[in-house]
């Protein structure tokens, strides 16, 4: 995206692709999400997949993001027309309950900016792999039992007073992450991950820690090395 576009601008294209691409996503007060109070069920007794119309959806964005034809997703819920409504639900004709949920797991809105945010200050210079790459080192520790249990937690964690993430320690995770960024978080939360399952990651050129230069290593990813725990 052109430097010279407005800071405004970059956030209202940040917007409109993440109310694109986060239908998945457990977002808190709506969108899909697994229909507790009707219970809904198939004939091989799997939880169906339900979706709170959200301001600004249409019948035609929902099928094509589920991949459901629009006449097959009409006779699903009985309707006549097109229109719908914010706070209707609709439900997934042929969907089980983790086909379109995030194959890592569920997040928020807010821990999916982190993640953006983080993947920005660490790799802003990097290509788009490189900035997946920095993702899917933060999932591989959530997903491990020796690291923080929260994309948050593990973000924010420091060992001896030290930020595990440097952007942390000197306020670069503040930078408003732009589309790219965010499109990288998005593809490491779908279970992409260039690295093999890295936990860790440094620049070589500049990084001062002798202990991580001995950690057996996964991949390079432009000026990232990416490596895993010696244990």
């Amino acid at each position: 995206m052109s430097k010279f576009v407005p800071k405004l601008a970059v956030r209202l294209v940040i917007l409109m692709m993440m109310t694109s691409i986060l239908l998945g996503v457990n977002i808190p007060g709506g969108e899909c999400n697994k229909d507790l109070n009707a219970q809904l069920k198939d004939r091989s007794d799997s939880v169906m997949v339900s979706c709170t119309i959200q301001k600004g959806d249409t019948l035609y964005d929902i099928a094509m993001e589920y991949k459901v034809p629009v006449p097959e997703l009409m006779r699903a819920n009985n309707l006549s027309g097109s229109l719908i409504i914010p706070g209707q639900v609709l439900v997934l004709p042929g969907k089980n309950a983790g086909e379109n949920s995030l194959s890592r797991r569920n997040v928020s809105r807010e821990d999916l900016m982190l993640l953006a945010r983080v993947i920005h200050a660490e790799a802003r210079g990097e290509s788009f792999e490189g900035q997946v790459a920095v993702g899917a080192v933060i999932l591989n520790r959530l997903a491990n039992p020796h690291f923080p249990k929260t994309i948050r937690e593990i973000i924010y964690q420091r060992n001896n007073l030290v930020y595990q993430f440097s952007p942390v320690g000197d306020g670069s995770i503040k930078l408003e992450p732009n589309e790219r960024a965010v499109q990288a978080a998005v593809q490491a939360l779908d279970g992409n991950d260039p690295t093999g399952g890295a936990l860790f990651f440094y620049n070589p050129d500049i990084s001062s820690d002798k202990w991580i230069r001995t950690l057996p290593v996964m991949t390079r990813i432009g000026n990232h090395v990416f490596a895993t725990s010696s244990i």
